[in-house]
């Protein structure tokens, strides 16, 4: 199934009204501090209890706005996110010790022996939730407007350019003094989901440059390395002349501009239309359950900002306990409902187009503790 821009359109739309309508739920007699009844317009009752879970840094600035406005409505409801990274989050799920974990990449079928053996008399699923840029955060003191292509990415990231004044970087971006400063480029230390993204878009675009292939653990040399997103941003901006990748909600927060992408028709931001036209040229695969996002990295259209990610909450389509099913069952149904998705464009991501946020709110519709 591919995904069509107007369903992009119309989940921003949708979002938007939801937005609005979140603002009087907060003084609904009927549902406010109350532990039963609908999850902030989802179909869900409320869930009671302790939901502890981990995963994507990528999507935690989303998980901790969906915590604070569920609860809201939920009063028996406690749920705790760390937020460690994608790694850590489907670790904690294969063994066991968490009923949901975020990933920024869905599960690899190296991993689906013991992913489908956590769940009980049911099988590990994919649930696409949150959709963001990855985004090139830079600090060049006196450089405020910068852009870069797929070669420049390869080759800065790889340790094949080395000074921002490098003639390659200088003909992407005329009219910029760029100083003779050393690039130093911040990675990430831990597996990340987003490391995983970042150098697909670079196997697609440049194989022949980036010559490290893809996966959750970086593989070039050189360069510094963070274990988390807050602690990447944070080398960036203490380092002049640094570099790094992040997804869109964390360059927002922190009010850092990230560099422009051009990935060979001009330069664009990342923003809602660019990065919907990428997610429109991707492809839906799975089943009624388990649904997986393929994005085209390798695209190459005008307007489109192919570097993107989408963040999966990985469960059991069956298995947990009634306590932990029925928590994790409510908290979803409200997170891909409108209020949920609703609450994302305002925190610099992208909320689930039309048509597959339905097929999510299917897949999590079917979830069952036994």
């Amino acid at each position: 199934m591919k995904l069509q821009r107007h369903g992009l359109v119309a989940g921003l739309v949708v979002g938007v009204l939801a937005l609005s309508a979140c603002g009087s739920d907060n003084t609904d007699s009927n549902n406010a501090g109350s532990g039963s009844g609908s999850a902030s317009g989802s179909s869900a009752n409320c869930a009671s209890g302790t939901l502890s879970w981990d995963g994507s840094s990528a999507q935690k600035t989303a998980v901790t706005q969906w915590i604070s406005q569920y609860q809201n409505q939920c009063a028996d409801a406690s749920i705790n996110y760390q937020g460690q990274g994608s790694g850590a989050g489907r670790t904690a799920f294969y063994g066991g010790q968490i009923p949901v974990a975020g990933s920024d990449a869905s599960i690899a079928d190296d991993d689906r022996g013991k992913a489908d053996a956590r769940c009980s008399g049911g099988k590990a699923i994919d649930l696409p939730m949150v959709l963001t840029p990855v985004e090139f955060i830079y600090n060049v003191q006196g450089v405020s407007d910068l852009a870069v292509t797929p070669s420049i990415l390869a080759k800065v990231f790889s340790g094949k350019i080395t000074k921002w004044n490098d003639p390659e970087i200088a003909a992407a971006n005329k009219g910029v003094t760029l100083p003779n400063k050393t690039i130093t480029t911040v990675h990430r230390s831990k597996d990340s989901g987003t490391t995983q993204n970042f150098t697909s878009f670079l196997a697609a675009q440049e194989p022949s440059l980036w010559t490290y292939g893809n996966g959750q653990a970086w593989k070039a040399p050189g360069g510094q390395g963070a274990p988390d997103s807050s602690g990447l941003v944070q080398s960036v901006k203490s380092t002049d002349g640094a570099i790094g990748y992040v997804d869109g909600p964390d360059a927002t927060k922190n009010t850092l501009t990230p560099a422009k992408l051009d990935v060979g028709a001009g330069p664009v931001e990342p923003n809602a239309d660019t990065v919907g036209k990428a997610i429109s040229a991707a492809k839906v695969t799975g089943d009624n359950q388990d649904v997986v996002l393929k994005i085209n990295y390798g695209l190459k259209d005008a307007g489109t900002y192919p570097a993107i990610l989408a963040t999966y909450e990985i469960t059991c389509s069956k298995g947990l306990n009634a306590d932990q099913a029925k928590f994790v069952k409510s908290f979803l149904t409200y997170t891909a409902g409108e209020a949920g998705q609703g609450e994302l464009t305002k925190l610099g991501y992208s909320p689930l187009p039309s048509d597959l946020a339905t097929r999510v709110r299917s897949a999590v519709d079917s979830l069952s503790a036994t």
